[in-house]
C-alpha cells in the first residue's frame, strides 16, 4: 500500500538537495561546482558526524545559496515539488530569515519571499503547508530573534502562511533555558510554537521547553532518560516531532540502548515522524517510516496513528485539518 505522508519538522536550507542546488546556482550564475556528484559531497553529511556541531557544518553551501529572494522563493517551490512526488499532501517548512541576511536582503524580505514561493506552490491543491520562522541559538542575536518573533506576529495565519515559530541551532552550546524572554514574548502575541530540546542536550531541555509553553518539541528523544519528563509530557499531551535518521546520524541517543521509540510509543507520548534535513541526512519521509516499521514491527494501524497525530499536531487551521482526516479515512 502506498501511504500518503505529512511532513512537520522540515528545514528549507537542509532540504536542498544536489539537483536542486545546481538549480540555484544557475539561477544566481555562482561559482560552485554545477557537477551534482560534488555537489553531493558538499550537501550530505557523513555518518560519521561525532554530533549534532559536526552536523551542522553541512548546511554552509544550502545557507549560501539562499540569500536572494527569487533564490528562497524558487528554493520553497522546488522543496514543495519533491515532496509531492514523495506522496507528501501537507508539510510544514522551517527556516530563521535572520541565516538568509549574508548578502543584503532584510529578514522581512526573506520571509516575503518564501511566503510567495509557497502562495504559487500551493495553488496545487494535492499538497499544501505552512510556514515556521526559527530563531537562533547564538552569541549576540537577541535583537534578530526579537525581529524574528516580530515577524511571526506581523504575518501569522490559520494557514497557507506564516503559522508558527521555533528555535533551532547548537542547543548543548546555547541552552534552551536562555531563550525565555522569546516564548514569553510569543505567548503575550499568541504565536503558537515548538523548540528544538532534547536533540543535543539532556532531558531538562525539555521541560524547560514545556515550561515555556511549547505545545510540540522538535525531537525530544531524551525526554526517555527521565521518567517524570514522560509523565509531564503525557499528562500536557506535548507532541514530538521525532527524526530517526536524523538522530542516527548526529548521535543524538545511547547506541548501546537503541533508538528509543519503543520507550515513548508505548508510554502513550503523542509522536510524529518527520525528516528534519532530507537532503542532508539523504532521506525521505517514506525511509523514516520504513526504519521505524522494521526496527519496531509497526503496525497499519500504528503507522495511521503517527499520521494522525501530526494532524491534530499541525500549526494549521481547522478546515486544512478536517480535509487530511477525511484523506487519512481512505486508509
Amino acid at each position: 500500500m502506498k501511504y500518503k505522508y505529512i511532513d512537520l519538522h522540515l528545514h528549507l536550507d537542509g532540504a536542498i538537495t544536489p539537483k536542486i542546488a545546481k538549480k540555484l546556482i544557475k539561477l544566481q550564475n555562482l561559482k560552485y561546482t554545477k557537477n551534482r556528484f560534488k555537489l553531493k559531497k558538499l550537501i550530505v553529511a557523513p555518518k560519521n558526524c561525532k554530533n549534532l556541531n559536526d552536523f551542522l557544518k553541512c548546511f554552509e553551501l544550502p545557507c549560501d545559496l539562499l540569500q536572494t529572494k527569487e533564490a528562497i522563493k524558487t528554493a520553497v517551490i522546488l522543496l514543495l515539488k519533491n515532496l509531492k512526488k514523495q506522496n507528501v499532501i501537507y508539510s510544514e517548512i522551517r527556516f530563521a530569515p535572520q541565516k538568509h541576511t549574508l548578502k543584503g536582503l532584510s529578514q522581512e524580505q526573506a520571509v516575503l519571499a518564501a511566503l510567495e514561493g509557497l502562495k504559487e506552490a500551493n495553488k496545487n491543491e494535492e499538497i499544501k503547508s505552512n510556514l515556521i520562522l526559527c530563531l537562533m541559538r547564538g552569541k549576540n542575536n537577541e535583537k534578530e530573534n526579537f525581529e524574528t518573533v516580530e515577524l511571526a506576529e506581523k504575518y501569522l495565519v490559520k494557514e497557507n502562511g506564516i503559522t508558527a515559530i521555533d528555535l533551532a541551532g547548537a542547543e548543548g552550546l546555547y541552552k534552551t533555558e536562555k531563550f525565555e524572554k522569546f516564548f514569553k514574548k510569543a505567548n503575550e502575541y499568541n504565536i503558537p510554537f515548538t523548540i528544538h530540546a532534547g536533540e543535543a542536550d539532556n532531558y531538562k531541555s525539555v521541560l524547560t521547553a514545556v515550561n515555556f509553553k511549547a505545545v510540540r518539541i522538535g525531537h525530544g528523544i531524551k525526554a526517555a532518560e527521565n521518567e517524570e519528563t514522560l509523565k509531564i509530557l503525557k499528562e500536557k499531551n506535548i507532541c514530538l516531532e521525532i527524526c530517526p535518521t536524523s538522530n542516527i546520524i548526529t548521535n543524538a541517543f545511547n547506541k548501546e540502548k537503541g533508538y528509543p521509540f519503543k520507550l515513548l510509543y508505548s508510554y502513550g507520548i503523542k509522536l510524529t515522524v518527520n525528516t528534519d534535513d532530507p537532503a542532508i541526512e539523504n532521506t525521505d519521509i517514506a525511509k523514516e517510516f520504513k526504519y521505524l516499521k522494521k526496527n519496531f514491527n509497526l503496525t497499519k494501524k500504528d503507522i495511521l496513528g503517527l499520521l494522525n497525530n501530526a494532524i491534530d499536531f499541525a500549526f494549521t487551521g481547522k478546515e486544512q485539518k478536517e480535509k487530511l482526516k477525511y484523506i487519512f479515512k481512505e486508509f
